[in-house]
């Protein structure tokens, strides 16, 4: 599959897609954390290196099969979520922030000066299983699952607990059961992302996964709007293009990113799609086809 789309697609244009793919399932995990339960988590790419080093480290030291790897690296992370998610089930706002930046940090220092996973130096020769193929395979299906997961009751608890805790709870939503789901869920997609980029770029280093790139994170599901899936998907598409399409203002490209943010913030406070959904995205697709028809019909 691979091959016959390189006959078409430039491999530089390929590569751009594959990592859109992959920030579109980091997005998602931090969408459920964010946007929907509102719980404002600044340290997502610490959980990102947890999956990106237990895949490269499973496959690299152990020769562990791929999708074993895959696994591994999601269910990593998550149990990382959950251990950082019960303690801090008091905290909101500005302190879990903190938190979580403090431990995204903890852990990088730990990859820094662990032996297995290369130290400074990094982790190479990680086989190159990661394609187009398999990533927009795995966007869909999340997207899928997400989708169907804040369609559903349990869905709805998320956005309760996000819009007023007090009231959800006060609603019989067990609030502190559904933090930790949703803080779980969201940290094994962003192993499941890790494992993915590992796998892609065959090299990763402790510096990859700092701060900014949590930051980068959060813009995409703020630029997209908070909670909603196809608002998170544009917030990525953009924020993963804009850096490549500025390339040619090397030196002054973080202000024209910068400046891009601001502007769109203005015009649009509650991000490109705010609180859109799946199914105002059809209503709106089917109101237009069927104006359409309609006077195409009138004309004939």
């Amino acid at each position: 599959m691979e091959a016959f789309i390189l006959q078409y697609v430039d491999i530089y244009v390929l590569q751009i897609m594959v990592l859109i793919g992959i920030n579109i399932i980091m997005a998602l995990g931090l969408n459920l954390i964010t946007g929907v339960t509102g719980q404002l988590s600044m340290g997502h790419a610490g959980f990102m290196s947890i999956g990106a080093y237990t895949s490269a480290i499973l496959s690299v030291h152990f020769g562990m099969p791929f999708w074993f790897c895959l696994t591994a690296a999601g269910l990593m992370a998550a149990l990382a979520g959950v251990f950082i998610g019960i303690p801090t089930l008091r905290l909101e706002g500005d302190y879990l922030a903190m938190v979580t930046i403090g431990f995204a940090e903890i852990v990088r220092v730990v990859f820094l000066n662990l032996d297995i996973a290369g130290r400074g130096m990094g982790l190479s020769g990680i086989p190159a299983t990661t394609n187009f193929t398999l990533v927009w395979g795995l966007v869909i299906v999340i997207v899928l699952l997400n989708t169907g997961l804040l369609k559903s009751r349990p869905g709805r608890a998320l956005y309760s607990i996000r819009e007023d805790e007090i009231a959800a709870e006060a609603s019989g939503v067990n609030t502190t059961l559904y933090k930790v789901v949703a803080f779980a869920l969201g940290t094994f997609l962003a192993g499941i992302g890790g494992s993915l980029y590992a796998h892609y770029l065959t090299y990763i280093s402790p510096q990859d996964f700092d701060f900014m790139r949590s930051v980068e994170y959060l813009n995409m599901v703020v630029l997209g709007g908070m909670g909603s899936i196809p608002g998170t998907i544009l917030g990525t598409v953009i924020l993963t293009i804009a850096p490549e399409v500025l390339r040619f203002v090397q030196d002054y490209r973080l202000l024209f990113y910068g400046a891009l943010l601001v502007i769109l913030m203005i015009f649009r406070p509650n991000g490109l799609l705010g609180d859109v959904r799946w199914v105002d995205v059809k209503r709106t697709w089917a109101r237009i086809r069927g104006q359409a028809l309609a006077s195409s019909s009138s004309d004939s």
